[in-house]
């Protein structure tokens, strides 16, 4: 199997593209300060994904921007802190503010001259906008949790894909689901018969971080540490073969 051999990239979009472990942790900053928490940046987003994978299942058709500041109200309650309704909301606001990774912009206009572009998140569509411009390209659908009505790893994400991506006259064996987390994405995806690209964010460090631990591990069927050298395989696979 080679990169090649796939017409569409569907793109998982926060803790792939952008760093939304770095954004989420700034953006609780204020309520640890409030705790006086003494946890480590991984202990805070690995209570973080907690909260927001359960609250994803509890409400899967509230939008993500109001997820996150009832997600902020679970933490305050866990950690004994009062916050208030605009506490709340500020946090569920703060996706615009979350960085990109230094790669993902080049890559992803790289990518863009060879394949179709697609996103598929946990992300309400005007946070997702804020996110966009961070990224600098224009993708050929964007697929949302607010469009959808469940969060991933719901089955219907990944079916609602497949309905997408087959309207753009393409088959599921064309999708190559490209994406960091196991949890979200690709036990998901194989479940649903997507091929997938495990883009290993948090390959220097131990533990699952903003993301809960999967059930089990999934197939891969590419490994790569960072959207650079997803860009240097395609590279790869598309050089002409010597004879």
């Amino acid at each position: 199997m080679r990169l090649t051999d796939f017409k569409v990239l569907a793109f998982d979009c926060y803790g792939t593209l952008i760093d939304w472990e770095s954004g989420i942790y700034t953006a609780l900053q204020p309520l640890l300060t409030a705790a006086g928490m003494t946890l480590s940046r991984d202990e805070v987003l690995e209570r973080f994904a907690w909260h927001e994978a359960d609250q994803e299942v509890i409400t899967p058709g509230m939008i993500y921007s109001e997820l996150l500041g009832v997600v902020y109200g679970r933490l305050a309650k866990e950690w004994k802190t009062e916050v208030t309704a605009a506490d709340m909301a500020r946090f569920g606001a703060s996706v615009p503010d979350w960085p990109a990774f230094p790669d993902s912009a080049e890559a992803l206009h790289y990518l863009k001259q060879h394949y179709k572009l697609i996103i598929l998140s946990n992300v309400d569509r005007e946070s997702f906008k804020g996110s966009n411009k961070h990224l600098q390209v224009a993708f050929d659908a964007i697929c949302t949790a607010q469009d959808i009505g469940t969060y991933k790893p719901s089955p219907n994400n990944f079916a609602y894909l497949i309905r997408q991506v087959e309207a753009m006259g393409f088959s599921k064996s064309d999708i190559l689901m490209t994406a960091q987390s196991l949890f979200h994405d690709h036990v998901p995806a194989n479940r649903a018969g997507i091929a997938s690209a495990w883009i290993d964010r948090r390959h220097a460090v131990e533990g699952w971080g903003a993301t809960m631990k999967p059930e089990t591990l999934p197939h891969i069927d590419f490994h790569v540490r960072t959207m650079a050298e997803l860009v240097a395989l395609h590279r790869k696979d598309s050089a002409p073969t010597a004879v």
